[in-house]
């Protein structure tokens, strides 16, 4: 098993019309082993942008712990908001500096950019990055999350169908994987704000 395996995760963000959202699952386990059922694992880095990390749990909370640092020097020095984009710069440096000794995580960006555009963004755990236009995922389950998101995914979808389709599209992938699930939580980011929904899923 893959030290990436190791806790278990699910991550998915998909674009819409102005809109983004990005979903997690909600489990930390020791290889099959259930710990929580309320690990965190998206975290908002200001108004229109959030990271998830899929990974190793430990280097999880630390990279969160230095992304919020690196922000707010960012903020003080510029006195603004990081773009998306400057963000996943940063993020991907943060990883390549520490290749030779890596943080066992696998981030997923989602937010707005400055024209209030959807911006999505992945990378391997050295910083490789690779951005889309539709969707992104990463963890133990990423071949059902792709398949699911390819089947449900349409360009230009609202708030609320985007919402129900990441929802379906997460559920469904963790049903068939047994390191992630738990229920989940789903995070629409939007001009006016950030709305944040929890998912009941299967307790086993």
């Amino acid at each position: 098993m893959s030290i990436l395996e190791y806790n278990g995760a699910a991550i998915i963000a998909m674009s819409g019309k102005n809109c983004v959202a990005i979903a997690s699952d909600n489990r930390l386990g020791i290889s099959y082993q259930t710990v929580a059922m309320d690990f965190q694992k998206i975290f908002q880095m200001n108004d229109s942008l959030m990271v998830g990390l899929a990974g190793l749990a430990s280097d999880v909370q630390t990279l969160d712990q230095l992304l919020r640092f690196r922000m707010n020097l960012y903020e003080l020095r510029e006195e603004r908001q990081m773009t998306p984009r400057v963000f996943t710069n940063l993020l991907s440096t943060m990883l390549y500096e520490k290749r030779f000794g890596p943080y066992f995580c696998e981030p997923v960006i989602a937010g707005l950019d400055e024209d209030g555009k959807p911006f999505l963004s992945t990378m391997d755990l050295i910083g490789a990055q690779a951005a889309a236009k539709d969707f992104v995922v990463a963890g133990t389950c990423d071949g059902n999350l792709y398949g699911m998101c390819e089947t449900l995914y349409k360009p230009d979808m609202e708030e609320e169908e985007l919402f129900e389709t990441i929802a379906q599209a997460l559920l469904a992938s963790v049903d068939r994987d047994a390191l992630s699930g738990w229920g989940g939580v789903v995070h629409v980011i939007t001009e006016k704000g950030i709305v944040s929904r929890e998912l009941k899923g299967r307790q086993d």
